[in-house]
């Protein structure tokens, strides 16, 4: 099941993402109630993490509805709204922890100059960006920061959203913390320089490359989360990003160097995941930055997730 958050009536509400259209929960609960004479009652919470695996106290209930929807879908398309006409929310607006790696597709790295290695030789490199500041809404404008406007690049990445407390897993047994997944576009400034007349140090370009990933709104995330029980191998989703129509990404996530669930082990073995926290798995080959081409305004970004969604966004400059 894909379940998301959009405003309807200046209000907060939590849906079915079927595509082109969502059927808010509360709606669809009702035509379940109605359809099958269940009693089930759904909390009045817009949290997806309520909803999704492992551990959400309505997962159940959430479960069997989605899954009368997916069968009656002719029951409830009078019901349905229209996707292209709401405001879609990211769906995990406010993760305690926002976590992304560099340099997990080996072609990724390739076309950057570097050379890949095998993930027994190595380990993941892990960072951070700000939750409360970097996630943007499906549909809503990616900012180009005026402090740094020329050299702003698209990486789409798988997204896997956290939904029980992780200590010290392995990864035979990671995928079972995973509530589910989403599409996240990482923006990226490749050539940030703070204080261009600056003296020199010998950890300047380490941290031109961290802070490049901090500005406002550089993390798209969404439309919507699909359940980690209805996606049980995340290494088999295929990957597309356009910028204004024209394919630049093209991959899947079969090509990681470290799959989610060792992304998981490592993490974990130093960092306690807690429920809602979201680790963004790496981008394949085709990032601007390899031809040159970077982000301008009035460009329009679609990041496809086969089995997820598609994110969209635009590009417009910073405001002044």
């Amino acid at each position: 099941m894909r379940l998301c958050r959009f405003v309807q009536d200046d209000k907060t509400r939590v849906g079915f993402h079927l595509g082109e259209r969502v059927v808010p929960l509360a709606v669809a609960a009702a035509l379940w109630r109605d359809g099958t004479h269940g009693t089930d009652q759904l909390p009045a919470s817009t949290d997806l993490m309520d909803f999704l695996p492992p551990d959400g106290e309505a997962f159940p209930t959430t479960r069997k509805i989605a899954g009368w929807v997916d069968a009656n879908r002719p029951a409830v398309a009078a019901s349905a709204l229209a996707a292209t006409e709401l405001d879609i929310l990211a769906p995990i607006p406010r993760p305690p922890k926002l976590l992304l790696l560099a340099g997990n597709y080996a072609k990724h790295i390739e076309e950057g100059g570097g050379t890949a290695v095998e993930r027994t030789a190595t380990f993941p490199y892990v960072f951070m960006k700000p939750p409360t500041t970097t996630i943007t809404h499906p549909g809503s404008d990616v900012v180009i920061p005026a402090v740094s406007p020329k050299n702003i690049d698209w990486e789409i990445e798988l997204g896997v959203v956290i939904g029980r407390e992780a200590k010290g897993v392995k990864e035979a047994d990671a995928l079972r913390h995973v509530a589910g997944y989403t599409v996240i576009n990482d923006i990226s400034d490749r050539r940030f320089r703070p204080n261009p007349g600056r003296r020199e140090r010998s950890k300047d370009s380490f941290f031109d490359w961290l802070h490049g990933k901090w500005h406002d709104g550089f993390c798209p995330m969404g439309p919507c989360v699909i359940s980690s029980h209805a996606t049980p191998d995340p290494q088999k989703f295929p990957l597309q990003l356009r910028v204004n129509g024209e394919l630049r990404q093209n991959s899947s996530t079969a090509y990681q160097i470290f799959p989610v669930a060792a992304v998981i082990e490592f993490v974990s073995s130093f960092v306690t995941l807690e429920p809602g926290d979201v680790i963004s798995t790496g981008t394949p080959a085709g990032v601007g930055n390899t031809t040159k081409t970077y982000l301008k305004p009035g460009d329009k970004l679609e990041a496809t997730i086969e089995g997820i969604g598609t994110l969209v966004n635009r590009v417009v400059a910073a405001d002044g």
